[in-house]
């Protein structure tokens, strides 16, 4: 198959392809007019965060797989996808760790301020007195807004240090998730507001949908207590970001993050985010994913889509009603 990566992918996973006799191209810098120009011969697109539009499909004859080499897949056109037979297929759960990491890696940077003090140590300043009001994480209640993969990460990970977490019971949730739910010690409350109640801390690990966009609004951010720290490391528009400047300033609300509305889709760019320049904000630059154990693992998830595509099986399809 003709197989075109327009993304960053470790090249000894496309050597994989190759030995196979698969005809791979590694083109990151592709992306818009230039990616669409790319696609009439192409079989195979895989991609990380580069969109893929459904103006882009009309000229990619022979694609008939689009795989996201990560789990969310809004940076792509599903259902202009099922209306030209093209399967899209992603690759969930094998980079949880390595966002997981980042998340607990943003509360503990907000807790102790630990930018701040490498920026005020690297300028020849001392002010231990400043630095040394952090009130600590032990016995902290964390709300979890999905259990996923990564959702479960960080509980793992909070609960290692001694975070009390809870999470919305969802009577869908498979047997399975209940049972690993309750072996890591996770409390289940009813509601939202329950959640919101109980816990200062709040963790966001859901994909964007109709119903997870601009959940985190005025009236959410509203129910807050004062000094509720909330840390979104899933998708950028689940927040209402003048809504929370506005109750940020108001009620000391601390917010770690690594995405953004409208943030670049490139590696490198300007970026004007009042959001992100808050003095309540740590944020990272969309990097969650970006470890080598994370890409080595979702790299090797990708090639499993592609050989079963190979043998005539689509597997972790988010658009199942091809080819009906």
């Amino acid at each position: 198959m003709n197989i075109l990566f327009a993304d960053k992918f470790p090249e000894a996973a496309v050597d994989q392809l190759i030995a196979q006799q698969h005809e791979c191209l590694l083109s990151p810098e592709l992306g818009g007019d230039s990616l669409a120009a790319a696609l009439p011969d192409v079989e195979v697109l895989v991609v990380r965060s580069t969109q893929v539009t459904a103006e882009m499909m009309v000229s990619a004859e022979r694609l008939r797989l689009i795989v996201r080499a990560g789990s969310g897949t809004n940076t792509i056109d599903t259902l202009a996808a099922v209306k030209r037979d093209i399967a899209v297929c992603n690759v969930p759960g094998r980079n949880a760790a390595a966002v997981a990491e980042l998340a607990m890696g943003l509360l503990i940077s907000i807790d102790r301020k630990i930018p701040d003090n490498v920026f005020s140590l690297r300028a020849g300043r001392w002010n231990k007195k400043f630095f040394s009001t952090s009130k600590g994480l032990v016995g902290r209640r964390m709300g979890i807004f999905g259990l996923g993969a990564t959702g479960l990460a960080m509980a793992q990970r909070a609960i290692g240090f001694d975070i009390e977490v809870y999470a919305i019971d969802r009577p869908d949730r498979f047997e399975e998730k209940r049972r690993q739910v309750e072996k890591l010690g996770v409390k289940l409350v009813a509601d939202q507001d329950s959640l919101i109640d109980v816990c200062d801390i709040l963790s966001f690990h859901v994909p964007a949908t109709d119903q997870t966009r601009n959940m985190v609004n005025a009236k959410f951010l509203a129910k807050l207590s004062p000094g509720t720290i909330i840390i979104n490391t899933s998708r950028g528009d689940l927040i209402d970001e003048p809504a929370l400047i506005e109750v940020m300033d108001k009620k000391d609300i601390l917010v770690g993050l690594d995405v953004y509305r409208d943030e670049p889709g490139t590696a490198q760019g300007e970026f004007d985010s009042a959001l992100a320049r808050h003095p309540n904000v740590y944020g990272t630059h969309h990097i969650g994913a970006s470890t080598k154990q994370a890409q080595i693992a979702v790299a090797a998830g990708v090639l499993d889509v592609i050989h079963a595509f190979t043998s005539g099986q689509i597997i972790n399809c988010v658009n199942p009603s091809i080819g009906q």
